[in-house]
């Protein structure tokens, strides 16, 4: 089991005040975002043991959402998307379910209902660096949206890669093609989670750079509740927090301002370890005076997104 004193990226967090343990709750300014399922720290170390189970990092109450990285591919066996969770649940390893791709996962149900149980939210993002994420038509778009709430959240199928369990939204995490006809698949599950007795929650995670190449139309388009801003592997990067010809979140609070959501939430997206992104890291504690001051200056300001938790906690292990 984690316990704070195991987490060494947050307790300078913790110290500048930044962190508190909470439920998850998108009105307030001290959320923290970990991405999981990659395991990318684990995947490059021969010696060190990587990413942990899911329930172990709920453990740790200062997180509060934990999107489940990704669904990489839209349209695959079966007409049913593909679902990338690295070493974490794999078809290799765990099975498909019958007539798909998509991996037997169904051993995270328990996980996942534990996180939420301690009022955690538990989504799943789309995309990533590679795979096939694209539309033809709102049409197609539309019937997407009826897979993606029959088959991950609070529609019903018989086939769920995470069994019993209902996530708790979907994050755009999309870096390749655009968002052309993304408006209707938003509209669509919305037009589902509007209806239901649970609170879902829509995120997007585009990179720094404004407008993103690849969700930028879509985050225009329709309202979003919390965007996680990539500002790594970019020369908008923390690395260049205080150069005001590189540093732009203020140019994203005013998107947030004038957007179809003027409450939504815009998080500051970082590297959790130095071997996390290209470019982009900064220390903890440094990472921790940057929220702050942030918090200070912008009303649209939601948190910290880190990629992603076996980084977190693989690369300052005790």
């Amino acid at each position: 089991m984690f316990s704070l004193a195991r987490s060494k990226i947050f307790l300078p967090l913790l110290a500048a005040g930044f962190l508190h343990a909470h439920a998850f709750d998108n009105s307030r300014s001290d959320n923290l975002v970990v991405y999981y399922g990659q395991n990318s720290y684990g995947a490059t170390q021969s010696t060190r043991a990587g990413q942990s189970s899911l329930s172990a990092y709920c453990q740790d109450d200062t997180i509060n959402a934990i999107p489940i990285a990704f669904v990489h591919d839209f349209f695959s066996t079966g007409g049913l998307p593909a679902l990338d969770m690295s070493s974490t649940c794999s078809v290799s390893s765990n099975g498909a379910l019958p007539g798909t791709s998509l991996p037997n996962c169904q051993f995270l149900a328990d996980d996942i209902q534990t996180c939420q149980r301690k009022g955690k939210i538990i989504t799943l993002s789309l995309g990533g660096a590679t795979g096939s994420t694209s539309f033809n038509s709102d049409s197609q778009a539309v019937q997407f949206a009826d897979t993606i709430w029959n088959v991950f959240l609070g529609g019903s199928s018989s086939t769920r890669p995470f069994g019993t369990a209902v996530l708790d939204g979907i994050d755009l995490d999309i870096e390749t093609g655009d968002s052309t006809h993304y408006a209707a698949f938003v509209n669509r599950l919305r037009s589902h989670t509007g209806k239901a007795n649970k609170k879902y929650h829509l995120t997007a995670a585009p990179q720094c750079v404004y407008p993103d190449a690849h969700v930028g139309t879509v985050l225009d388009a329709v309202p979003f509740d919390a965007v996680y801003v990539q500002f790594y592997n970019n020369w908008c990067g923390l690395q260049n927090y205080g150069n005001n010809n590189a540093w732009n979140y203020d140019t994203w609070d005013r998107w947030a301002k004038n957007s179809a959501n003027k409450n939504v939430k815009i998080y500051i997206g970082a590297p959790a370890s130095p071997t996390a992104a290209g470019s982009g890291y900064v220390d903890a504690a440094t990472l921790g005076r940057i929220a702050k001051e942030t918090r200070s200056k912008y009303s649209s300001f939601g948190g910290v997104m880190l990629w992603d938790a076996s980084q977190a906690y693989g690369a300052f292990r005790l």
